[in-house]
């Protein structure tokens, strides 16, 4: 959520940026500073009328005290009346926060200054590309049809046990995924982040921390009886593991990891370019979160991109960096970069991880807050990215190392699987 202070300072500069986002958001911000201005007149109003009640009480003492009874109760009289005053004048203050809430909460976040304008995924830039395309012979198959070869994956049992979306991984298949995650896990921990194991359900509470809610609820599968959610992402959890939360400025960053099953329902998602493992209801995933001092979360959000492309390059995977555009990117992020692997067998890239700083924008919502040894606390930058999501590594890893004999398993990964091909 953006502060309303900066909102108030820079008026048309958060008119101008969120239009990179192709947000028009000028009414908006109108409605904003209208209603704000509207709650700020009242509140003063209350503040003058609490202080003449105040000053009135004091007056009824002295007077009590000087037995001056009847002067007294006249002015008992003019007090209950500002109490009455006071009490509507409260409710109006509260009707006018609570619109100002609901129309801050719907407000994405500003863009940073390097996002380019855009709306359309064609539009991001690519900032970095590593690795040769692998060229395969005609006969490569595409991954859906390579896990039916070895019995790696069975989609079939997945409909039949839950649905469409949830695979039921096996033999090297399931061995393959556990290796993926502790060598993922490793790297993490290796990088000094610490590791976490969240619960996978949260509450409304946690979902508004991190900007899932309000703004996509129809994505996630909601428990109705308990109003929980199961989380999109480990970052959910993670990141309101500090809501409420004061730091110390020497604390910062913050880095945790953690694995968990990650729960999307992407309505509407469906068609053969989201075929076998492109996209699933239910996935693996391990994400990183940093916390970190506003002054440093760039070259943070820099360092994480580069820890998630040493991975990849370990799985010897050809990869590409994109910075998305304004249009592309998500309602709470202030830049993202996405991370995607070419995929041999289908002939198009695969993205496999978003790294994102949201600035101050969950941590406004969540009052993460830091404190110099010295002066107020003030919001902390949070980032995150995911190192990495599971299903299309997968589908490129069987893909592009498809031979005659098997599917060679990368070298890092070896002593994760304790095989070296999958035949």
């Amino acid at each position: 959520m953006l502060q309303l202070q900066y909102i108030r300072d820079n008026k048309e500069e958060v008119i101008a940026r969120l239009s990179v986002k192709n947000i028009d958001a000028k009414s908006s911000i109108e409605k904003i500073l209208e209603i704000d201005s509207d709650r700020r007149k009242v509140q003063n109003e209350l503040d003058t009328l609490l202080n003449e009640a105040n000053i009135l009480a004091k007056q009824i003492g002295e007077l009590m005290k000087a037995g001056k009874k009847a002067e007294a109760e006249d002015m008992k009289n003019r007090s209950g009346a500002l109490k009455e005053t006071a009490k509507k004048l409260e409710d109006t203050l509260k009707g006018h926060e609570d619109d100002l809430q609901k129309t801050l909460v719907l407000l994405p976040n500003i863009p940073y200054k390097l996002v380019p304008k855009g709306k359309t995924p064609e539009e991001n830039e690519t900032v970095f590309t590593h690795g040769e395309i692998p060229i395969l012979p005609q006969t490569a198959q595409p991954h859906w049809d390579l896990i039916t070869k070895y019995d790696l994956i069975d989609f079939e049992l997945g409909v039949k046990i839950t649905g469409a979306g949830f695979p039921v991984y096996k033999n090297r298949g399931a061995r393959l995924q556990r290796a993926l995650i502790n060598f993922f896990l490793d790297r993490a921990t290796a990088a000094g982040y610490m590791e976490i194991q969240p619960p996978i359900l949260v509450n409304e509470a946690s979902g508004f921390g991190t900007g899932q809610l309000p703004d996509k609820e129809g994505q996630m599968y909601h428990v109705g009886v308990d109003n929980l959610y199961l989380i999109p992402t480990a970052e959910v959890p993670i990141t309101n593991l500090y809501r409420d939360v004061i730091l110390k400025a020497s604390q910062l960053p913050v880095k945790n990891c953690g694995y968990t099953p990650c729960f999307r329902r992407e309505a509407g998602a469906w068609g053969a370019h989201v075929r076998g493992l492109n996209r699933l209801h239910q996935f693996d995933k391990v994400e990183i979160v940093q916390l970190a001092h506003p002054d440093n979360s760039y070259a943070i959000l820099e360092e994480m991109r580069e820890y998630v492309a040493g991975i990849l390059k370990e799985l010897e995977l050809p990869f590409r960096i994109l910075r998305l555009c304004g249009g592309d990117m998500s309602f709470a992020s202030a830049m993202t970069y996405d991370l995607e692997v070419y995929s041999g067998a289908q002939k198009r890239w695969l993205e496999v991880s978003s790294v994102s700083n949201f600035e101050s924008f969950q941590s406004n919502r969540l009052k993460l807050r830091f404190k110099e040894a010295e002066g107020k606390p003030q919001l902390a930058h949070t980032l995150n990215g995911s190192a990495l999501a599971l299903p299309r590594i997968v589908a490129a890893l069987l893909e592009n190392n498809q031979t005659e004999n098997g599917i060679r398993i990368p070298k890092a990964l070896v002593p994760y699987t304790g095989f070296e091909m999958i035949n």
